[in-house]
């Protein structure tokens, strides 16, 4: 809507060179839904065009400078008035002038640096995107293009696996066992659990997915718990000796890779929670250690 004459005068687009082939993911938005976006990994050049198509064709656009600009951003939602951004690059696309007509300018950012994946989380984002702007003495033109980033992890040299004890004195004694430490966001987690010692009358036993995302630093430091997945190990009474199969597919949950220290900002860890609950509803606990998922390439 314009206001005496102080609306929009011009429409700016932004067109990516390989946008009929590039691959495009999904990617959750700030309030849940689920939105494609062309997909980038680390290194890759990203290029294309600028549109500016004026309304009113015979009427003179006056600016102070085109631009365009690559950004990379972390925003935590308990300070939204700061962005932090880790990724900043300009190309001027037009010096102050006038259009007269409407105009597409090229533009290029080479080999452009992408160091973390694109993350939407309880109290943080993180997100790339192009916003190119026609600088204007009242009111600037801008247009955002978001994109979503992958990063890719090597395959691990060392990928041990985890055996673990848990119980109770002179009531319970289970020991569980995992076929590796660190997994592919499409793996299967492969385990055992042995019963050696059973003298609580178990009704119902499974195993958690909880996804623990970490914000801030100091005292600032704020926990959000999620848990992704829950998986009936069994239903009944073990006996003593017993042994149960453990096989748990990952690719059903949304699940994104184990991330460290992201930019001095947030954390996202994994962690495997045994539960137990005997004939009188009490609840027994035991999490494991924080499990490694990463995004890798697909072993041929």
């Amino acid at each position: 809507m314009s206001f005496f004459g102080f609306g929009q005068s011009a429409d700016i687009d932004i067109v990516l060179n390989d946008a009929e082939t590039r691959k495009k993911a999904e990617h959750k938005t700030e309030d849940g839904r689920k939105d494609k976006y062309f997909l980038f990994y680390d290194g890759e050049t990203v290029s294309g065009k600028v549109n500016v198509t004026l309304k009113y064709p015979g009427k003179r656009l006056e600016h102070n400078g085109i631009k365009i600009e690559f950004v990379g951003q972390i925003e935590l939602y308990y300070d939204r008035g700061n962005h932090h951004e880790f990724v900043s690059l300009v190309k001027d696309l037009a010096r102050p002038g006038e259009l007269t007509q409407s105009q597409t300018f090229d533009f290029e950012f080479t080999h452009v640096e992408k160091p973390y994946e694109s993350y939407t989380g309880q109290n943080v984002k993180l997100r790339y995107f192009l916003r190119a702007t026609v600088s204007r003495r009242l009111n600037d033109i801008s247009k955002e293009l978001e994109i979503v980033v992958h990063t890719l992890s090597s395959y691990p040299e060392l990928n041990s696996s985890i055996k673990m004890e848990v119980g109770i004195e002179d009531c319970l004694h289970i020991e569980f066992e995992y076929n590796k430490s660190k997994y592919h966001l499409k793996d299967v987690i492969v385990g055992k659990i042995y019963f050696l010692l059973v003298r609580i009358k178990i009704k119902h036993m499974e195993i958690d997915i909880i996804k623990r995302e970490t914000t801030g630093t100091g005292p600032n430091v704020y926990h959000e718990n999620d848990t992704i997945a829950k998986y009936e190990i069994m239903d009944g009474a073990p006996v003593r000796g017993e042994s149960i199969p453990i096989r748990l597919f990952l690719a059903g949950y949304e699940m994104t890779p184990s991330m460290r220290d992201i930019n001095k900002k947030y954390s996202v860890r994994y962690y495997l929670n045994l539960v137990l609950i005997d004939e009188e509803e009490r609840r027994y606990f035991k999490q494991q250690h924080q499990r490694e998922f990463q995004n890798l390439p697909i072993m041929s």
